[in-house]
């Protein structure tokens, strides 16, 4: 059952909204499609306009601990200035563009533990913004980004866990406050090099950067590294499993 929400500036009798996606899977670089509905309360309500914002819960590191916080990475004005009459039913529809760097909350339909993406309903009435709650949005990896992922899983690589991070990848075309790690146990062969690796991906609408950094271990060898290369979309026609066999091999 959907409970629309009551706007809070108008208090007890005032106008409601609830948001409804049409498209609650999207892909980075795809639109969100949906209509924003309000009904009218006991009196006429005058609404300065309507935004939607992309919310993602991201990991964020303090000089003594670690926490989580709400990050908006995209948003769009759906609706200016508009007269809700009292009892008045409003279909606002919608839609807006997913930005490239958007990380993914499904791999091949299978979600992503402790990936948190929605789309956040802000309503400016009487003059206060008033914020609503969040609908969750599931995002696919885009194809380029699921064939290198299915080329480590047909390597051997255990999938381990995701999470978002605040922060800047050095040296990529990063421009989201935050990036994607998707973890991954070494695979067998790699075992004795490296404990596990972690990928990024860094999309744009001509190609992705992906970003592998390897926990390495050995005696000569230990620590960190990082490599990055990067892929045009058109490479997700074919497998890579063998070029992503290739860029562990030289890493390490």
């Amino acid at each position: 059952m959907v409970f629309k929400r009551l706007l809070g500036a108008l208090g007890v009798g005032g106008p409601t909204v609830d948001t409804v996606l049409s498209t609650p899977t999207v892909r980075p670089g795809g639109s969100v499609f949906g209509q924003v509905n309000l009904v009218g309360g006991e009196r006429e309500a005058e609404i300065n306009g309507i935004t939607l914002s992309l919310i993602a819960r991201v990991e964020v590191e303090y000089e003594d601990h670690e926490g989580h916080t709400d990050r908006t990475f995209a948003s769009a004005v759906v609706s200016g200035p508009l007269r809700l009459a009292a009892g008045q039913n409003l279909a606002v529809p919608f839609s807006f563009p997913v930005p490239f760097e958007t990380p993914a909350t499904a791999i091949g339909g299978q979600h992503l533990s402790g990936m948190v993406l929605g789309v956040r309903t802000e309503v400016d009435i009487a003059g206060q913004l008033d914020k609503g709650d969040v609908d969750p949005l599931a995002v696919e990896a885009l194809p380029v980004q699921q064939r290198v992922l299915d080329g480590l899983l047909a390597l051997g690589f255990r999938f381990s866990r995701a999470d978002l991070e605040a922060g800047h990848i050095r040296g990529t075309r990063q421009t989201l406050p935050f990036y994607q790690e998707i973890e991954f146990k070494a695979a067998p062969q790699y075992a004795h090099r490296c404990n596990e690796i972690e990928v990024t991906f860094v999309a744009d609408a001509y190609g992705v950067e992906v970003v592998l950094e390897f926990d390495k271990r050995g005696f000569l060898s230990s620590g960190d590294a990082v490599r990055t290369y990067r892929l045009e979309h058109a490479a997700a026609q074919q497998d890579l499993t063998a070029v992503v066999d290739g860029w562990i091999r030289a890493a390490l």
